[in-house]
């Protein structure tokens, strides 16, 4: 087995072998148009690839160094660690940053060269299964979640996949009304646009409304990625919420991923166990829950740390970042 970098032409089977949207070849074609560096390195056995990584460079402000990111990954082996070792050598980096797409065999590694890291991507998620029939999927609900349904379908909402250039800047102005209202960190207009120019024409990217007499209530993006529905982009209305359009979007996607013939619907996130009531993310979990999701943990984040005399220095200063920003963020609700 040989590691080397994966070309264009082998774009297909690097897809293939990708474990989630963030490892897509898409995915690293926006980024690139973000102005991120973009390294593919893959296994091969002889001209097959075996597995494929791909990985983002970010520079650190104001010094010559940089970091790198690799999300939801496949899971590692020692000959792909050492290759990983030596591209952050190349790239001048403290340390690279791996989020396993995993949900066992974290030990390997602790044993090498990684640390526990802050995590950028969340720990757990919710999964539901789409091959369950739709009769399954309604009684799995929690019986709350299940009448909201039925009561947005009665009032006369509405649900419709609309992928264009009208529906794209609707999903804009509610994202960002939505973020302002709930004090939620959103990446800015430039980030989403170049996100969709780039998933949609690739297949990756679909657009769902809720619509109530002719008003756009809810949208969402979804993501459909080899056989595995995923929603990591969504944001609603303020006005008529008795309807519960949120409620009828949800499940209006789950049946949109079976029609697919997606086996999976992956909710991009969650608190995880116990959640404290006080998070400002509760309401968005126990949203996620009542659709009779099931609770996966993964294994976590880990820094395979690169310069460990700097990365010391660099863990504190970003603990004071962090810190700021809470404090920054609490003091925002209160005025």
């Amino acid at each position: 087995m040989i590691v080397r970098p994966v070309y264009p032409e082998e774009k297909n089977q690097f897809n293939n072998l990708a474990s989630h949207p963030l490892q897509s070849w898409a995915w690293g074609k926006f980024r690139e148009k973000t102005g991120l560096k973009v390294i593919r390195i893959g296994q091969f056995d002889k001209k097959n690839l075996k597995k494929g990584l791909q990985l983002t460079i970010h520079p650190l402000p104001k010094t010559n160094y940089q970091v790198g990111y690799l999300p939801k990954c496949s899971p590692l082996n020692q000959q792909l660690i050492e290759a990983l070792v030596k591209v952050g050598q190349e790239n001048n980096c403290l340390f690279i940053k791996t989020e396993p797409n995993q949900t066992s065999d974290q030990q390997f590694y602790l044993e090498n060269g990684c640390l526990a890291g802050r995590p950028l991507f969340t720990k757990y998620t919710f999964q539901i299964d789409l091959t369950k029939d739709k009769k399954t999927l309604l009684a799995n609900m929690k019986q709350k979640t299940r009448y909201n349904v039925r009561l947005a379908e009665k009032r006369g909402v509405r649900v419709s996949e609309d992928n264009s250039r009208q529906a794209f800047e609707e999903y804009l102005k509610l994202m960002f009304k939505t973020t302002r209202r709930q004090n939620f960190y959103a990446h800015d207009e430039k980030y989403h646009r170049l996100m969709w120019q780039t998933l949609y024409p690739a297949g990756i990217a679909r657009l769902l409304k809720a619509t109530y007499q002719g008003k756009t209530l809810a949208s969402w993006i979804l993501f459909v990625f080899n056989n595995v529905l995923y929603y990591p982009y969504g944001a609603s209305s303020r006005e008529h919420k008795k309807v519960m359009a949120s409620n009828k979007i949800m499940w209006e996607a789950m049946l949109f991923g079976k029609k697919l013939g997606c086996q999976t619907f992956d909710l991009w996130g969650c608190l995880g166990p116990d959640p404290d009531p006080q998070d400002p993310w509760y309401g968005f979990h126990r949203f996620k829950e009542g659709y009779g999701a099931k609770l996966v943990e993964f294994i976590g984040t880990f820094d395979l740390v690169l310069n460990h005399p700097l990365y010391r220095l660099y863990k504190v200063a970003n603990g004071l970042r962090w810190k700021y920003l809470r404090l920054k963020t609490k003091l925002s609700r209160l005025f």
